[in-house]
């Protein structure tokens, strides 16, 4: 079996799925170009999360997030955008182990999500700010360990240099924003656990990645939870319909 992402106290790739979505259609190659993203977020249209909200988990006190959702570049304007996620240390006391985008609390020192975002992006993994171009945001999502999250959206310049912090993020990878934006990917599972009903999302991604000896390794990223909650959501903003225009 291939190397896995560490998981929580039970195993959510044991819970089964319990549907996919073979209706949906996969977001056009042409809407995944960063200038159509960037165009997207910059015309105001309706459009609806599918989730905002996990079920409660703990007693933790409310507080204040805010994540980078990084689209980096590696094709420069006209090419397919790559997402950078990161894999939590083992010994944070939440979300430990598992696939997340750069970000955590909101400081009073920050003056808004967006500054959140970047500042913790740069302590997470190093990633100059003056590489990111912020777009938009997506709605707030609220955590299970009762984090009220604002994903913020940023274009990355593939000329950062990615440095991690050992102390908080273990790994870093990216993957295709083609592959997460194709609802053949999504699963949805749903289980009781602990004397609750909880569901979630997930997306598998499986890392070919060149080692220091020339050799390949795969590398099971398994994606869920709050992360694969906003990428679900981003994929219902970049797939829905946009206003017409008068010619």
């Amino acid at each position: 079996m291939s190397p896995v992402s560490a998981l929580p106290s039970f195993d959510p790739r044991t819970v089964p799925a319990q549907r996919s979505d073979p209706a949906l259609s996969a977001v056009p190659v042409c809407h995944l170009l960063p200038w159509a993203i960037a165009d997207r977020f910059a015309c105001a249209h309706d459009w609806q999360p599918e989730v905002r909200q996990e079920s409660r988990l703990g007693d933790r006190t409310p507080a204040q997030a805010a994540v980078l959702v990084p689209l980096v570049l590696r094709g420069g304007s006209q090419g397919m955008p790559s997402v950078l996620l990161t894999q939590r240390a083992n010994h944070l006391s939440t979300h430990s182990g598992q696939i997340a985008f750069p970000g955590g609390k909101v400081d009073p020192s920050d003056t808004d999500a967006r500054q959140a975002a970047l500042r913790e992006a740069r302590e997470e993994i190093g990633l100059d700010p003056a590489y990111v171009k912020i777009i938009g945001e997506l709605p707030r999502y609220v955590t299970a360990t009762a984090f009220t999250v604002t994903p913020v959206v940023g274009l990355v310049d593939a000329r950062c240099v990615i440095r991690p912090n050992p102390d908080e993020v273990a790994d870093v990878f990216e993957v295709p924003l083609q592959f997460l934006m194709n609802p053949a990917h999504h699963r949805w599972h749903a289980f009781e656990w602990q004397g609750q009903h909880r569901h979630w999302y997930s997306m598998t991604y499986v890392e070919q990645r060149q080692n220091k000896d020339g050799s390949q390794q795969d590398i099971e990223r398994f994606i869920w939870g709050a992360t694969a909650g906003m990428l679900r959501n981003f994929y219902r903003f970049l797939s829905s319909p946009l206003p017409e225009t008068s010619p």
